[in-house]
């Protein structure tokens, strides 16, 4: 790798950082804000289908939302990185449902994990559509 090629792979990398970092502080906050106001029941106790259905809603609008920053930060091919950051999540979520496959009930329901698995990456995807099209000179019309 060259000199020059040095900058731009860590700007690559930190692309991809930088929308993986937006996706799990936005869920992680909004986790804790729904169990502080009571939406969610206290941690360790169960929920309902219904609440898992709206952790998945912003769950699917943070990972888009991740890969829109994944690309509008990326230094070359953000559509690639906005697809990399959905491919990444797919990866975790599959680690994810991996690891609980068999944990029971406590952990949830298994069409959880499974809708993330399966929405990771078209969510970046989407993101890379919105980040491109936010791009685009806009015309007086």
């Amino acid at each position: 790798m060259t000199a020059p090629e040095r900058p731009r792979a860590l700007r690559r990398v930190l692309a991809l950082f930088a929308g993986l970092l937006v996706v799990v502080i936005l869920s992680t906050a909004a986790d804790a804000l729904l169990h502080a106001t009571g939406v969610y029941p206290p941690v360790g106790q169960p929920m309902s289908d219904a609440l898992f259905l709206l952790a998945t809603a912003y769950r699917l609008v943070f990972g888009t939302l991740g890969s829109v920053v994944a690309a509008r930060t990326a230094p070359v091919r953000p559509m690639w990185h906005a697809v990399a950051l959905g491919a990444v999540g797919t990866v975790l979520a599959l680690a994810g449902l991996l690891a609980t496959w068999n944990a029971g009930p406590s952990l949830g329901p298994r069409w959880y994990p499974v809708a993330l698995v399966l929405t990771a990456l078209p969510c970046g995807w989407l993101g890379g559509r919105l980040a491109a099209a936010a791009a685009r000179p806009h015309t007086a019309g």
